[in-house]
């Protein structure tokens, strides 16, 4: 195990990258999806528009986080923005999974079955959809709060930031914490490679698709697949680890910097993904053969 000083210095330096990289590379990703949803608001993109907003809070809270790893991993601020640093950071997390999945499920309805996806075709269920899953993630990371503020659990001697937990806040923790794993990664992670392998599996079954098309599109799914595998899988797997050994593991802190420094990855795959698969739906690469529907989108663009 790395001793105290190299693990603070590692935790902050990425902390420090993903802010830089990060915070221009999503405002950039939030003025291009605006402007998109401004002109043509389809589902997918509004989608994308909450993944983006979503890595904007987590960005935005990061600041706190570095004072966090400058202090050796010493919560000074007060104790509400510990809360709220908390809350966000996890949510955030766990929102944008949920969206991955979202994103994964529209698409999948576009190539299989484009005729119910033009059908579908209103912004109104993008911005349900959206609420949804930030609903969800933060009834899920409320623990955070509540671990922190309830009489029972409440260890207010701490000096970190959700962190070093005692047994009676272990108890509670590790089960949610498993839930978390099965619920809001599991479920989603399952979706998500399914919608994606069907996907590939339909275009390379279409010949008349344009190759170039074709493997951009495909591209962008392994993409997103290769994103949840890297930056999203690796943290989640310490709820299941944590729930066996009955703690916290001790290597959880770098896991997270990987789903940090998704912030900077995220908008450059998400942004040429909309592109891909946006273009491919123009060119009818999904679809069997033309349908009317289509057609009169088309002519009303």
């Amino acid at each position: 195990m790395m001793d105290e000083v190299v693990r603070t210095e590692v935790i902050l330096s990425v902390y420090i990258i993903s802010f830089l990289i990060g915070l221009p590379a999503n405002l950039l990703a939030l003025y291009a999806f605006s402007v998109k949803i401004h002109s043509k608001p389809l589902p997918t993109d509004i989608l994308l528009l909450n993944l983006t907003i979503s890595d904007l809070l987590f960005l935005f809270i990061l600041p706190f986080k570095m004072h966090e790893a400058a202090s050796d991993m010493e919560w000074t601020l007060p104790g509400f923005l510990c809360s709220i640093t908390s809350f966000i950071f996890f949510s955030t997390i766990y929102t944008s999974s949920l969206l991955l999945m979202a994103v994964s499920v529209v698409r999948y309805i576009a190539v299989a079955f484009p005729v119910t996806y033009h059908q579908l075709h209103k912004p109104v269920y993008g911005i349900v959809t959206s609420v949804v899953m930030w609903l969800i993630s933060a009834a899920h990371c409320s623990i955070t709060i509540i671990v922190r503020y309830h009489p029972a659990l409440s260890n207010g001697n701490s000096t970190v930031c959700y962190e070093k937990f005692t047994e009676e806040q272990l108890e509670v923790l590790l089960p949610v914490r498993l839930e978390f794993f099965f619920v809001v990664f599991l479920i989603p992670f399952v979706i998500c490679v399914y919608c994606y392998l069907r996907c590939i599996l339909i275009l390379y079954r279409r010949p008349r698709i344009p190759q170039m098309q074709k493997q951009k599109a495909i591209g962008m799914a392994l993409g997103t697949l290769a994103v949840f595998l890297i930056c999203v899988l690796p943290y989640n797997m310490t709820h299941l680890v944590g729930y066996i050994q009955g703690k916290s593991p001790t290597w959880r802190y770098y896991t997270l910097l990987l789903s940090t420094f998704n912030t900077c990855i995220d908008p450059i795959i998400f942004y040429f993904s909309s592109s891909a698969f946006h273009c491919t739906s123009e060119k009818s690469i999904f679809r069997r053969k033309p349908t009317r529907i289509h057609k009169e989108a088309t002519s009303s663009g």
